[in-house]
C-alpha cells in the first residue's frame, strides 16, 4: 500500500466517525437557518399509475422472526418463475412503505424502516422483467399512495444493466432488480456534513428489511454495492454528478430479487 492510498483511506475513515466536541457551533445547517427542505417524496412524472394491492393476509408468509433471521443469506440464483404483484407490493411496503406523514412547512414521512431524523432520503426504482400483470420496463415506486409509475418503457435493458453492475448478469437478469437512489439534500438539510454517513446507514436498514421480507415469502436477494456509478445513473436518467444542487440524485444500492431455487 503506497502513501497516496494510505492518505486517501485516512480521509475516507472520517466518514465513519460521529461528532467531536469541537464540532459544536462549527456548522449551521439549512434547517437551523430556517431554510426550506426538500419535499420527502418525489413527484410522479407521468400521468398513469398502477395501484398496488395491500391485503398481505393473502400471502403465504413463512416462519417466525427467529427463523427468518437464522435463514437469511444472499441468494444469487433464482427460478424463472415470476413474482406476483402482491409479492412485489409486499416487498416495496416492507422497505419504503409510508405509514403516515406529519408537518406542513417541512413535512416528514414515517415508514417501516428507521432513518436519521426521519429524513428518508431514498427513492426506489425497479427493473422488472417477470412480475405478473406488469409489462417489462423500468418503474418508480410512489410510496405515499403505494403505487408504481412506468419510469422508462425500456424492454431490452439487460445488457446495459449488466454493464452498470460490473458484469453481474445474475442480477441484471433477475425478475426484479431494486435500485435505491438517494437525494442527499433531504438529509443534508438537517445534518449538514454528517449527512453522508447517515444516508449510508439508512440504506443498510432498507436492504435488511428486503432480505427478511424476501425470506418470508420464498424469495431471495443479494445486496450489491459494486456498480458503475455513471452507467447506472445514466440508465435511470439522472443528471451526471458530482453536483451541489438540492435536487441532485444518484444510485446508492442495488438488490436483485427472485424466487429462491431449491438447495441441493
Amino acid at each position: 500500500m503506497n502513501e497516496t492510498t494510505k492518505y486517501q483511506l485516512m480521509k475516507n475513515r472520517e466518514l465513519l466517525k460521529g461528532y467531536h466536541a469541537g464540532d459544536a457551533g462549527a456548522e449551521e445547517t439549512d434547517q437551523q437557518q430556517k431554510l426550506p427542505g426538500l419535499y420527502p417524496l418525489k413527484e410522479k412524472r407521468g400521468k398513469g399509475t398502477i395501484s398496488l394491492p395491500r391485503d398481505f393476509r393473502e400471502l403465504s408468509v413463512q416462519g417466525n422472526l427467529l427463523e427468518l433471521i437464522a435463514g437469511r443469506k444472499s441468494q444469487r440464483q433464482y427460478q424463472e418463475k415470476p413474482l406476483t404483484l402482491l409479492e412485489l407490493s409486499y416487498l416495496l411496503w416492507a422497505t419504503q412503505g409510508v405509514r403516515n406523514m406529519a408537518g406542513h412547512k417541512n413535512p416528514v414521512t414515517f415508514r417501516n424502516v428507521p432513518s436519521a431524523g426521519s429524513r428518508h432520503p431514498f427513492e426506489t426504482y425497479l427493473f422488472i422483467s417477470r412480475v405478473e400483470g406488469l409489462e417489462k420496463g423500468i418503474y418508480h415506486y410512489l410510496p405515499e399512495k403505494h403505487e408504481l409509475e412506468l419510469w422508462e418503457d425500456k424492454k431490452d435493458y439487460e445488457t446495459e444493466l449488466t454493464q452498470a453492475l460490473c458484469g453481474q448478469y445474475f442480477a441484471a437478469s433477475a425478475p426484479v432488480v431494486f435500485v435505491w437512489s438517494a437525494l442527499p439534500y433531504r438529509t443534508e438539510w438537517r445534518y449538514g456534513q454528517k449527512a453522508a454517513k447517515y444516508i449510508l446507514l439508512d440504506a443498510g436498514h432498507v436492504c435488511e428489511n428486503l432480505y427478511l421480507a424476501c425470506q418470508s415469502i420464498g424469495c431471495g436477494t443479494c445486496a450489491i454495492g459494486a456498480y458503475d456509478q455513471d452507467c447506472l445513473d445514466e440508465l435511470l436518467g439522472f443528471e451526471p454528478g458530482p453536483s451541489g444542487e438540492k435536487d441532485y440524485e444518484c444510485a446508492v444500492y442495488v438488490a436483485p430479487v427472485g424466487k429462491r431455487k431449491e438447495e441441493l
